[in-house]
């Protein structure tokens, strides 16, 4: 009896060591699975991992485990941008309802001819593009200002001098006197940018010095029309970065703190919508107003809109309406300035422009365009629709500062 017994246990014994070695062998031959804990290995080589990861990564995910790309870009450009403060001095006359011969005999001598002198004070922002103490700034921050004091990030305050203003465009330039070695932006290449881009905001808005605001490029070549500034000859740069008083005149970035536009203008009426002037042209018209101070630009004379047949559909049918336009697609012009080229040269309203120096125009902005690009003095054959007749004329552009 305990033979058996111990035969059994015997055999009970092997079974189990047979199934324990089992296990060990079983589990010997399994992989342990990737997990979040253990990323699956990449199969990027050692040779070829940096210019790859470089291409697959994002400038917010390169940054990860260092510095930022908002704060390399603001590193690279923060220090050459400046505050802006301006004074200028008013005075108002008395309304002319006062100066009524009654109100003087009531008051005798004692109605003052003006009411006293009022300072108004502004804020801006710019930045330096030479290191002799140039700054880029827009001319609505400057304009009409007797007094400009420019701040430096690191506290130093110049008294700058306006060395030339352009309205249309919207952009001036400021002198300082600080040494040669000022710390310079970096412009790079508006023509370069593309929607969905980044863009960083950097400015003094509502008087908070050196503010940063991160967003995108939300669309490119925005008119000025569209934007509702139609006495300027721009196409915006809108972007969703923060933009508030204050902020004009400071440079709109890309991830690599290269200045693509000047900030400008906002929508008070919208979040989240602003408009930068591109770079290139800002370049282009900072370098005429340091040689000049001014810059000229040619005009037609003429306030007109974009057209097409449907739109000249809905003004023939309106029973009111004075004249009759081709239900064609052009520019219609809605006014022509007096003693204007466009007056000189036989321009009325109602024409359709269809047409100038052989290029075919379908758009307002493409036409201001075509006259902006044109010198001064030049003559631009100018081909238009009046209503079933198609007529040609010389129109000899003149400067738009002379336009009545």
């Amino acid at each position: 009896m305990r033979s058996k017994l111990t035969r059994s246990l015997r055999q009970l014994s092997t079974h189990v060591l047979a199934i324990f070695l089992g296990v060990l062998l079983t589990v010997s031959s399994l992989r342990v699975l990737p997990s979040q804990a253990e990323p699956a290995p990449n199969p990027i080589t050692n040779a070829d991992a940096p210019e790859l990861i470089a291409q697959r990564q994002s400038p917010a995910t390169a940054a990860i485990g260092s510095t930022s790309f908002v704060t390399a870009a603001v590193n690279r450009v923060g220090t050459a941008v400046v505050r802006i403060d301006t004074e200028r001095t008013i005075t108002r006359r008395v309304d002319p309802f006062m100066e009524d011969p009654f109100f003087r005999r009531f008051f005798g001598d004692g109605l003052p001819q003006q009411l006293p002198a009022e300072q108004l004070r502004g804020l801006g922002s710019g930045f330096i593009i030479d290191k002799s103490g140039l700054i880029l700034t827009n001319a609505h921050v400057v304009d009409k200002a007797d007094k400009v004091t420019v701040r430096l990030k690191d506290g130093r305050t110049f008294e700058g001098k306006v060395q030339g203003i352009d309205e249309v465009t919207d952009l001036a330039v400021v002198k300082i006197n600080a040494g040669n070695d000022l710390p310079v932006a970096s412009l790079g290449s508006s023509s370069n940018v593309q929607v969905g881009d980044w863009a960083i905001a950097v400015g003094n808005p509502l008087g908070f010095d050196n503010t940063v605001t991160l967003g995108i490029v939300s669309t490119l070549k925005r008119s000025s029309a569209q934007v509702g500034i139609s006495d300027k000859r721009l196409d915006f740069i809108q972007t969703d970065a923060a933009i508030n008083p204050g902020n004009s005149g400071g440079p709109l970035l890309n991830e690599r703190g290269e200045v693509i536009g000047i900030n400008t203008a906002i929508r008070p009426d919208a979040m989240g919508i602003g408009f930068a002037i591109p770079i290139d042209k800002a370049k282009a018209i900072a370098s005429q107003l340091q040689r000049t101070g001014k810059v000229a630009h040619p005009y037609l004379g003429v306030q007109m809109q974009t057209l097409t047949p449907e739109l000249a559909k809905q003004n023939n049918s309106d029973p009111n309406t004075s004249i009759q336009i081709p239900e064609i697609n052009g520019v219609v012009v809605i006014r022509v300035v007096a003693n204007s080229p466009a007056a000189t040269a036989g321009i009325r309203r109602g024409d359709v422009i269809v047409q100038i120096d052989g290029t075919t125009v379908t758009s307002a902005e493409q036409l201001q365009n075509i006259v902006e690009d044109s010198r001064l003095g030049q003559v631009l054959q100018v081909k238009v629709r009046r209503g079933n007749q198609t007529q040609q004329l010389s129109v000899r552009t003149a400067e738009l500062q002379n336009a009545s």
